[in-house]
């Protein structure tokens, strides 16, 4: 064994997963398993005596379940946490797993010896190693409340003008801080934002349900011919191409397609191309270089760029990639984000 290994903890109730997951890392030079635990209390106990760099934890465990330990270990030891459960169906699980700070949320494959698990296997190795280099001061639990929105806004939908498209763009690490600021941005801008994050497809609708039922925004997931609407957050996966499109009349709509190499450059040139000017970029954490070129056909539009902080991204490499190719007009830290967006589609003076 090197001192340069990942050292990586297990905790999974099933004995044969804990096997199958251990064979999965191991596979892999490096990364070193240097324990398993079968619930969160033992899970606690290790992380204590054997500080490991990454968790892989299951979410349905006896005497202490996933979600529990993720509280306790972002308080008493934090340390990355990669989700590997069967619970995707569940909207309030894979909600609170990604709103308490988990690195990512990833469908375990349905058996321990199956087909699925082996295909799983590169997945599971990135996410374990990715989350090795995460800057753990900047994860953070976001604290909400069940949103009044009914309350605030009429049931015939939004009545504001569409005028402004915000587009999102992130990868690891970005459900939490899109989480965070769309509890804070005002619903009442002259706007819908559509993002592309990093999430499983099929963990989607369940994530963008239970993520409505907390923010001012509507929240609800990226739909082939879906309507954009004022007041209406739009979130898509990655892993597929989504795209903003002009029916003609002054009414735009969501475009789905399968997978593109460039995701973000695909949503923030479709952006230009049906708002022009209007049209706000906005980078967040995560690794790899895309979105920059997108970015700059936004600010040769005539439209605004931003990049959030690399001192608050959990991943910096997104963002520095674009802040060095020269297309970012404005680096905004992540608590004046809201405020940023706000002034920018003329809501508040700037």
């Amino acid at each position: 064994m090197t001192e340069d290994k990942i050292k990586a903890l297990i905790i999974d109730d099933a004995m044969l997963m804990r096997k199958a997951i251990a064979d999965i890392l191991t596979s892999d030079p490096s990364i070193e398993v240097v324990g398993t635990a079968k619930d969160g209390l033992e899970g606690l106990d290790k992380i204590r005596k054997l500080h490991p760099d990454v968790i892989t934890l299951d979410i349905d465990m006896p005497r202490m379940d996933g979600l529990t330990a993720i509280r306790h270990i972002m308080i008493e030891s934090p340390v990355p946490v990669v989700v590997l459960s069967s619970l995707f169906s569940d909207g309030a699980v894979t909600f609170e797993a990604l709103r308490l700070g988990v690195v990512d949320f990833v469908p375990k494959p349905s058996g321990a010896v199956s087909v699925d698990l082996e295909r799983a296997r590169r997945q599971i190795i990135d996410r374990v190693r990715i989350a090795s280099g995460v800057n753990m001061y900047n994860i953070r639990r976001v604290k909400l409340e069940p949103s009044n929105r009914d309350k605030a806004q009429p049931a015939s939908g939004p009545s504001l003008p569409l005028e402004f498209l915000i587009t999102i763009g992130t990868s690891l690490g970005g459900p939490n801080t899109v989480i965070r600021l769309l509890s804070r941005l005002v619903s009442e801008v002259p706007a819908a934002i559509v993002v592309v994050q990093e999430i499983a497809p099929r963990l989607l609708p369940a994530f963008v349900e239970k993520f409505d039922q907390h923010v001012a925004w509507k929240v609800q997931a990226a739909g082939d011919g879906v309507k954009l609407e004022q007041g209406c957050c739009y979130i898509s996966s990655n892993r597929v191409a989504t795209a903003v499109r002009s029916d003609g009349d002054g009414k735009f709509f969501l475009e789905l397609a399968p997978e593109v190499d460039r995701p973000l450059n695909h949503i923030f040139n479709s952006a230009v191309d049906t708002f022009g000017d209007k049209t706000i970029g906005l980078l967040l954490t995560g690794i790899g270089d895309d979105g920059a070129d997108g970015f700059e056909r936004i600010r040769q539009a005539g439209g605004t760029t931003i990049a959030q902080d690399t001192e608050c991204c959990v991943y910096p490499n997104l963002t520095d990639n674009a802040i060095a190719k020269g297309t970012v007009m404005k680096i905004v830290s992540e608590n004046r984000l809201p405020q940023i967006l706000a002034n920018l589609t003329g809501l508040v003076p700037i």
